[in-house]
């Protein structure tokens, strides 16, 4: 038990790191105060993944968890009308997100359509009315370099252990 334990503090440390949910935006997929395992070496952000990134804005004072929609040269969509995301002109399936969504009555909020630069990401809470993500101007689209690491599990809370999608 001891070697195990062992083995999984050395991974921590050489592939990723521990943090934890502040808020309630990646509801239902993390909760506030999730303990989640962090992949940071060698990641490349993908459209679906679920990120901790840190872009020093507004909107969050430390690092936040998001889920990346869409990469550089892809073009996004938001329809309030419709409660729908598309990405290139095709909606988004997201079996991941927490009710419909409602247009923001935030006057920050106001992205609903970009092309997302090269070397960016477009990002948004899974919890769509409570969250502060790239449809805020003060956020925008954010820099792959501010991306610390894909969220891979969740440890703690016990009832909560298991992998992310």
């Amino acid at each position: 038990m001891a070697a195990l334990l062992v083995a999984l503090v050395l991974v921590f440390l050489i592939v990723g790191r521990l943090t934890v949910v502040d808020g309630v935006s990646m509801e239902p997929t993390l909760r506030d105060g999730d303990v989640m395992v962090v992949r940071s070496l060698g990641y490349m952000p993908e459209p679906g993944d679920v990120v901790v990134l840190h872009k020093p804005s507004e909107v969050a004072e430390g690092p936040i968890v998001k889920r990346v929609i869409a990469t550089g040269g892809q073009t996004v969509e938001v329809d309030y009308a419709a409660g729908v995301v598309r990405v290139d002109g095709q909606v988004l399936p997201e079996p991941y997100r927490n009710g419909p969504m409602e247009r923001p009555g935030d006057p920050y909020r106001t992205i609903e359509a970009v092309t997302v630069p090269e070397g960016s990401l477009f990002v948004l809470g899974d919890n769509r009315n409570e969250s502060g993500d790239s449809r805020d101007w003060r956020l925008g689209t954010i820099d792959e370099r501010y991306v610390m690491g894909q969220v891979v599990w969740v440890l703690a809370p016990p009832g909560r252990f298991g992998a992310v999608g």
